[in-house]
């Protein structure tokens, strides 16, 4: 059965032709084109009171994660360029929580042995961190943190219900891990692998240097077919549809894919240099922040023609979003340490 939203729009051959492929340089190595990987837009100083609550943190927040086993909210601290620390909030309360869930008065923060690149799910009740030569594993009810040792610098993971992990890397390599750590598959040919993405047969790649997207059939230990995701591809997910959903924020625009094979379905500009996304599964909303404009759209995707049905101030720099399941609550990161925002689903239902 086609996924809801699968059909084409009428930009999407366009895309479809711009597969990569890469030329041979004098030295039999890969020649393709690359640029510096997008970034998110500096935001501007809000001139509009956030939409629903806001709670002052000490700390700007780089990633964030819903944690569907314990409902904990994860962040990731921003403080630098690199991030040691990891902090709990209990979304009902937006105070920040030990890992056992009890009001933490301290500001308790979790240490890691390595810093941070993003957030993912893992098995429940557990975050996955990439970080340099492993993943960390963090049991979100006990704080207690573990390591999947892996060669390479680990920028994005995935967890699969075979309890298998994807990993992509900086210099492009993507890699399965068997649950013992023990590398089942390789396939190497990106420049980078910044983001994974899974749908039921295919890993999506987002390759932000060459601003790709790349399927590889689960089963292979290749590359397959790849597609040119705007002017500088950022961020990306897949929901459960097997869409693949990602952000153009250097050309201002929301790219929704399907996989096997991989083509472009539907592309629709938002402006405001889109960047953090997620997917709300009850109201079957893609909600996308702009931190040009600090601000966060949600999108109907089950036509051929993203549907805007949403629109809500946020907290400055708004650079990680996330749905909790439990109740559709959205709630919104500031990296620049103006504090973490929810709105609530009932909000969101008013305001559209």
């Amino acid at each position: 059965m086609r996924p809801r939203g699968s059909v084409p729009c009428a930009l999407a051959g366009v895309a479809v032709l711009a597969l990569l492929t890469g030329c041979s340089a004098d030295k039999g190595e890969p020649d393709v084109p690359t640029r510096e990987p997008a970034t998110a837009a500096v935001a501007p100083v809000t001139a509009t009171k956030p939409a629903g609550e806001v709670a002052g943190l000490a700390n700007p927040i780089g990633a964030l994660v819903a944690e569907t086993g314990t409902g904990q909210l994860v962040a990731l601290d921003a403080s630098g360029p690199t991030s040691t620390m990891l902090f709990v909030v209990d979304p009902a309360t937006l105070r920040r929580t030990d890992p056992t869930g009890v009001p933490d008065l301290g500001m308790r923060t979790l240490l890691l042995p390595a810093p941070g690149a993003s957030l993912a799910q893992g098995k429940p009740g557990e975050v996955l961190i990439p970080a340099r030569d492993r993943i960390l594993r963090v049991d979100i009810a006990t704080g207690v943190i573990g390591e999947v040792a892996i060669d390479g610098d680990a920028r994005s993971v995935q967890y699969r219900a075979d309890d298998t992990l994807v990993v992509g890397t900086a210099d492009g390599k993507v890699r399965t891990l068997a649950p013992n750590g023990d590398v089942r598959q390789t396939v190497t040919g990106l420049v980078s692998a910044d983001a994974v993405a899974l749908t039921p047969e295919y890993i999506a790649v987002l390759d932000r240097r060459q601003t790709s997207l790349t399927e590889i059939e689960s089963v292979e230990d290749h590359l397959g077919l790849a597609l040119r995701a705007g002017d500088g591809a950022t961020n990306m997910i897949s929901d459960h549809y097997g869409r693949v959903i990602v952000t153009d924020t250097a050309g201002g625009e929301l790219l929704v894919y399907t996989t096997g094979p991989l083509v472009l379905r539907q592309r629709f500009p938002v402006g405001s240099s889109p960047y953090a996304l997620a997917y709300d599964q009850r109201s079957e909303t893609v909600w996308v922040t702009c931190t040009q404009s600090n601000e966060v759209v949600g999108f109907d995707l089950s036509t051929g023609i993203p549907k805007e049905v949403g629109r809500f101030p946020t907290v400055r720099q708004p650079d990680s979003v996330t749905i909790d399941e439990r109740t559709g609550d959205l709630f919104v990161g500031s990296a620049t340490g103006d504090g973490l925002q929810r709105i609530r689903a009932d909000e969101r239902k008013r305001g559209q």
